[in-house]
């Protein structure tokens, strides 16, 4: 498959409500969408890089000059998405940014070919279960508030982003006010210490499936430690940004289930690795989120339809996050989204709705 032409587009994505975490607070999404051209078919790949580097030491502006200035000109002539991923090999770092380009260069290689993502993954399901993910509130009250509305939509798994002063607290009000039923986990995106393993264990009160990313990001011997020290399963998330990464957190016995974002790790090849590493050694995996638009939602809800996938992911519908998506949005019925079943990632944008959120697009003829 020859590349005629990449497009690189910015766009701003209000979110309906401040979505607030342990490392900070988002009202807008600043999103890089690759648009990848060639003379049989278009693919598109969205960057999860944020506009600050504070999740990873990724950001926007990083991702675009990265994708411009190394990761385009190492591409050769004849490509697909495996040869694309071994000629970005060489480039460290920057797995979102390759991600995206990969996510390009496979959607139009299977819009080509007339086969969607799930089939060319190996999705065995039509439908997958949604969790959905809730920020750090100003208050108890407002929480109780936001999980009953979740709730009430049908989303089968709640979790709670929590940090240090706001974990327990939170936690203990939700299961009291909704009940054991409720499947229930907490993210903490590496707010703790292996001082905290105290305070973290009074947490194993509240019979969740999993704590993710307790620690820092780079240790994986103090999380061995601290599995040891809690009855919680530990979930790592930033922590795998590839199969060797994962290898090593098994082997260590770091966690137990695996949270996989095909952005953090540089794409959807690399998550079929994690995903059947994981299955062979007995490790849960699940789908992560990262605010996507329905471009990224689309892969996403592909990957979580692979046979290893057997938690609910942060695959919410398209309105947890936005009033109007750049596709068309993704529904929630009975607690699940349905499978994309066309072409690639199975949707396209609205040329509209995406020419009303634009901010700024390059065209870079190959």
């Amino acid at each position: 498959m020859k590349i005629t032409g990449v497009e690189l587009r910015r766009i701003a994505m209000p979110l309906v409500a401040p979505f607030r975490t342990s490392f900070g607070t988002e009202t807008v999404r600043d999103v890089l969408l690759v648009r990848v051209v060639t003379p049989d078919a278009e693919g598109w790949g969205e960057c999860v890089a944020m506009s600050e580097p504070l999740y990873s030491s990724e950001y926007v502006d990083a991702a675009a000059e990265v994708i411009r200035r190394f990761l385009l000109p190492a591409l050769p002539a004849e490509v697909d998405a495996q040869s694309a991923g071994r000629a970005m090999e060489h480039i460290k770092g920057h797995r979102m940014a390759k991600a995206a380009v990969e996510t390009a260069v496979l959607d139009a290689q299977l819009k080509a070919a007339g086969e969607s993502f799930g089939q060319f993954l190996g999705a065995t399901r039509d439908r997958v279960p949604c969790g959905v993910s809730v920020g750090i509130m100003d208050s108890v009250p407002q929480l109780l508030d936001a999980v009953a509305g979740y709730l009430d939509e049908g989303y089968v798994r709640i979790k709670l982003k929590i940090q240090p002063g706001w974990d327990v607290a939170p936690v203990r009000a939700v299961r009291e006010r909704f009940g054991d039923d409720v499947l229930l986990q907490v993210d903490a995106n590496a707010a703790y210490t292996l001082v905290d393993a105290r305070q973290l264990a009074r947490l194993d009160d509240f019979d969740l499936l999993l704590i993710e990313q307790p620690l820092a990001n780079d240790d994986f011997v103090q999380h061995a430690k601290l599995a040891k020290l809690l009855r919680t399963p530990i979930c790592l998330d930033e922590s795998i940004e590839s199969a060797e990464h994962a290898a090593a957190a098994i082997a260590l016995g770091s966690c137990s289930i695996v949270n996989i974002k095909p952005g953090r790790i540089g794409g959807y090849l690399e998550a079929r690795r994690i995903h059947d590493l994981c299955q062979a050694n007995g490790i849960a995996v699940w789908c992560g989120g990262m605010l996507e638009t329905g471009l990224g939602r689309a892969a996403n809800v592909a990957l979580a339809a692979l046979p290893g996938f057997t938690l609910p992911g942060d695959t919410s519908g398209s309105r947890r996050y936005y009033a109007t998506d750049i596709t068309e949005p993704f529904e929630l019925a009975d607690g699940h989204l349905t499978v994309p079943t066309g072409p690639g990632i199975g949707v396209e944008p609205v040329q509209r709705l995406l020419d009303e959120v634009t901010t700024a697009k390059e065209w870079i003829p190959l």
